[in-house]
């Protein structure tokens, strides 16, 4: 329930500077995780990137701005952070339709998207299955892709690397070396600093790193492990949201900012779905915060 309650706090600040700079650190810090988690787990809790949720939040009330004012355009796009008016006439016209001038006139169709707000509700009491394991370090070997902080970047990057990788000869020569735990070919998101963070198409192994490859250790953690029915991509971000909504809060865990860990099966590769699983590094909540 803790996190909920810093990142709803994440958003208030956000709201209270719509008209202002918006720091991606700042917002970050206030919900107690780094800017690259808070951005990521923001996708995965709202469903779209943080940097969309603000734009249609500006847009949003620019619109009313403009429709109970006599301000200048001009001065209500710089008012909301877009120094030219071709800026701020393309960002309009991406959340509304039509260009910033059009709002002013009678009868056009707009766009409000409201705040988001968080709530514990009744959901129908859908179980999620999940076992929890305390793991040593985790050496993977495989291929990697790097990745930019901005998440709306890495939803195209990630299954654009997966499509090349499944095309030639790496994705078979990866899976030969697994023979350690997690079994499976595993996708794995890995922050070390902003300018270092990376996306692996690897297994889990102990032998030698081949030519094209590289390794990477992820650190012994305690893990909670969540089965996966269906479409691989959507049952995977299916199971990262509810762990942060439905999971997260009431367990007495944290979530720990490791590498997160999707194993799928070492089967055909043009595999689609079936049972995966996505494995979450956690901690013992911080009562003291």
């Amino acid at each position: 329930m803790e996190w909920l309650k810093k990142l709803s706090k994440a958003i208030d600040y956000i709201e209270d500077n719509l008209t202002g700079n918006i720091s991606y650190e700042e917002a970050a810090r206030i919900a107690c995780c780094s800017t690259y988690y808070f951005q990521r787990m923001f996708s995965y809790v709202v469903g779209i990137p943080l940097s969309e949720y603000i734009r249609r939040r500006r847009m949003t009330v620019a619109a009313f701005d403009l429709q109970t004012s006599d301000a200048k355009v001009m001065n209500v796009g710089l008012k909301y952070g877009y120094e030219s008016p071709t800026s701020f006439n393309r960002a309009f016209k991406n959340v509304h339709g039509v260009p910033p001038t059009a709002a002013r006139k009678s009868g056009t169709s707009l766009k409000a998207y409201p705040r988001i707000s968080f709530s514990i509700k009744v959901t129908g009491g859908e179980s999620m299955k999940y076992r929890i394991e305390t793991k040593d370090a985790i050496r993977i070997v495989g291929v990697r892709v790097p990745l930019q902080e901005n998440q709306e970047e890495n939803f195209q990057i990630v299954p654009k690397f997966w499509d090349k990788i499944l095309e030639g000869n790496l994705y078979s020569e990866v899976c030969k070396l697994a023979n350690q735990d997690p079994q499976g070919i595993l996708g794995v998101t890995a922050y070390k600093s902003p300018k270092e963070i990376y996306y692996y198409i690897a297994v889990a192994t102990d032998k030698p790193v081949l030519e094209g490859m590289m390794e990477f250790n992820i650190p012994a953690a305690t893990w909670v492990i969540f089965d996966c029915h269906g479409h691989f991509q959507e049952s995977i971000q299916t199971i990262f949201k509810r762990f942060l909504t439905e999971w997260l809060p009431f367990s007495g865990y944290e979530y720990a900012e490791l590498p997160d860990v999707e194993v799928y099966p070492i089967s055909d590769p043009n595999l689609k779905s079936g049972y995966s699983e996505v494995w979450i590094a956690i901690k013992k909540e911080n009562k003291e915060e």
